[in-house]
Order: C-alpha cells, then structure tokens, then sequence
C-alpha cells in the first residue's frame, strides 16, 4: 500500500485565460511552500419527509466550492502572480530609467542624498519606497548597482538608505550616469482592473493522481514579518471546481524559482522617512473581499467568483522608546510606512518591498512587564489622493526585484 506523502506532493499552478477556462497543458509554474491545503467542499441537504418508517430517506449533494489557502515564506518572484491578482494590477517598471544624469552623492546623517544637476525626479516616476540604483556612471564601485530605499524626495535630491550591507561612498559630481528602478512594482490601480482565475493543481507524484483546482482567486495576501524570522505569507483561495487524473495536467512547468528568502532581520522599515531599529514586527492583510457567487437553480457550479473593495489592515508592535509612534495615534496624524525586505546583505540583493503611502493608527497600547516594554498600533491604509508628492496615489505598492 502506497500512501500519499507531503514531500512527494508539487503544487503547480497557471493562470487561466478567463473564467471557466482550465489552464492544462504545458506552461505551468511549479510553486514553493510551506502549505498547501486546497479542497473541493459542497453544500449538502437532505429530505425533511415525516414518514411512517421514521428515517431520512434521501441526502444530496448541492453547489461546489474550493477553498484553501496557500502559505510561504517571501522570496522574490515567488508570488509575485497572486500578488498582483490580490492588487488588480500586473508586475510593471516604475519608471523609464534616468540617463544623462550629473550625480552627486553625499552622506545625511545614517543615509545618504543623491542630487541631479538638472531636471525632476518627481515628474521622472521615482516614489518613496522604491528601491533603485546608479546603473551606469564612472562612479565608485560601492555606489555602482546598489540597491537603496527612497525614504524622501524633492525635485532634484533623492534621501536614500542602501538595502545591504555596502554603504554608498560620497563623489560627485558625476557626469553621464542613468538611475533605474531595481524591480518591477504593482499596486491598487484607480482604473483598468485586472481580474485574474488560475488553475493551481495538486499533483500527488507517489500515487500518479492529479487533483486540478479550476477558476481560483486568490483572496487576500497576508503579510506577517517578524523581527527574528523568515517573512511569511497567506494567501487565502477561493475557487469553482475540481477535476481529477491519474497523470499531471499541468505539463512542462518551470522548476521552483531559487531566490533567497527574506527575513524581518534583513532590510529596513520606515516611518514618515526615518528607519526605525525599535520595531519588533508589522503584520499586514490585503483583503480583496473575494466571494463565490451564490448557486444558481439548475446547476451544481457557482456562476462566478466577484471582487470587492481592496482594504488594507495591520499591526506594528514597537519597543517603547520615544512618543512619535504614539502620538502619531493620540493625533490622528497620517504616516507613510516603507518595509523593504532584502534576501542576503550584498549590494545588488533581491528584494521585496511594500510602501503604504497613507495609514492611520487606531490604537497604541502600551505592555506592563517588567523587561522592555511594547506598543502596539493597529492601522489601517487608505488611499492617497495626492499626486506629485513622490508618493503613489493609492494604498499599497508593491515591488520585486525579479518580477516577470
């Protein structure tokens, strides 16, 4: 007797070209995870009869639905489809690379300034929160591809910290230099929504059995970074059908992407422009407020999978050393939050970052230990209205560094 084991189980998936077309056939990804637990469930009823023999003569099967959720740790690219499925917008530049540019690069306290001599890096697409880098230039080699945040940003002078280990050196000015984004971005668009169905197929390889998830989307994206461990995500899943093999359905995938994994203790997290060393986590929801249509007379299938508003929850828990974080709360102040994820310390490392351009904070309790003492703030992201800020007008974005 064979039984089915986890470590011999792939998950595989592929985007559909529409609602209620399978993606078989070959073109698949194979997924990373650390679980997986799609399931076809179905509502059932039986016969209400009052009968002389005093049994329930009947029971039957109603409407399909699948459901699950798909869990990893963060690595570049890895996600990055269902990411953009939970935004509604596809993986895309942040902005036409800079050429011709006269740079100077100089230190700012703990970070760094870079000034264009001429020209706009607000109407040239760069935002708070982008991770770029000097790609050509005689500069330094320490500033050559060095991957920094944008903390803040005028005109002409960008406030950057570098995402690894290599500080930036300062020069300049340096004639013929190009600044490009060091990813490809996506966040909630005001416009032009994207409405994405995959199959994702559980692919049992020791029993040669084949269990094809049709019509999926994911529901959320589930962000959870802790201060001493690998950065997680959920992405819970909702679905219309299952269909099963004895061989894969999904053929000729690509292997597992190789990217390292990141953790909270790699990178940097921002408030309002300043990286804090004090925050312990921030756990964050992108709630799309999925739901499967309700069942329609005459059919076992469920008609559609609809979208809702995409809302954006969190919490960020604090060592309690000074009063900005809480009075950020007492105040109703908004903040900018920038976490910025790198999967190793060197200079061109990959990446994940998220930048909520808007948040308020809904509370900051405050623990009573006798060790160091926490606060925790609940938040909730709303949209920026404001162009030309160097913020991105909306309520999330999202960049990675190998988005296809």
């Amino acid at each position: 007797m064979t039984i089915a084991q986890g470590i011999s189980k792939k998950i595989i998936y592929k985007k559909q070209s529409g609602l209620g077309s399978p993606a078989t056939g070959s073109g698949g990804q194979d997924l990373r995870r650390t679980s997986a637990t799609l399931n076809l469930a179905k509502e059932t009823y039986q016969s209400a009869e009052i009968r002389p023999d005093q049994q329930v003569a009947d029971m039957r099967h109603g409407t399909k639905q699948v459901s699950g959720t798909i869990s990893g740790e963060l690595s570049a690219k890895t996600y990055a489809e269902f990411f953009a499925s939970v935004l509604r917008k596809d993986f895309a530049a942040a902005f036409t690379a800079i050429t011709g540019l006269s740079l100077t690069i100089a230190t700012s306290g703990s970070n760094y300034t870079i000034t264009r001599g001429t020209g706009d890096f607000l109407t040239g697409g760069v935002k708070v929160g982008q991770v770029v880098n000097i790609t050509a230039g005689s500069v330094n080699a320490a500033n050559l591809n060095n991957r920094v945040v944008v903390l803040s940003l005028t005109a002409t002078a960008l406030t950057v910290k570098p995402l690894g280990a290599t500080a930036l050196v300062a020069e300049g000015p340096i004639a013929s230099c190009t600044l490009s984004d060091a990813g490809k971005v996506s966040y909630v668009p005001a416009s032009s929504h994207t409405n994405d169905y995959f199959s994702i197929e559980s692919y049992y390889a020791d029993l040669a059995q084949s269990e094809l998830f049709t019509d999926v989307k994911p529901t959320n994206a589930q962000v959870k970074i802790p201060s001493n461990g690998m950065a997680t995500v959920d992405f819970p899943l909702i679905g219309l059908n299952l269909t099963t093999n004895t061989s894969q359905q999904i053929t000729s995938t690509t292997s597992t992407t190789t990217t390292g994994i990141d953790s909270g203790a790699n990178g940097v997290l921002i408030v309002n422009g300043t990286a804090y060393a004090t925050i312990t986590s921030i756990d964050f929801d992108v709630n799309g407020n999925i739901a499967a249509a309700d069942g329609v007379v005459g059919s076992t299938l469920r008609p559609d999978v609809f979208s809702g508003t995409v809302a954006v929850t969190g919490t960020l828990t604090a060592h309690f050393d000074s009063v900005t974080l809480r009075d950020l709360f007492i105040n109703e102040s908004e903040a900018t939050i920038v976490v910025a994820l790198a999967a190793t310390t060197a200079k061109n490392t990959d990446f994940i970052s998220f930048t909520l351009p808007r948040v308020k904070f809904s509370g900051a309790d405050v623990d009573d230990v006798q060790t160091g003492l926490k606060r925790t703030l609940p938040f909730t992201a709303i949209k920026n209205e404001v162009s030309g800020t160097g913020l991105e007008v909306t309520t999330i974005v999202i960049q990675d560094s190998q988005a296809a």
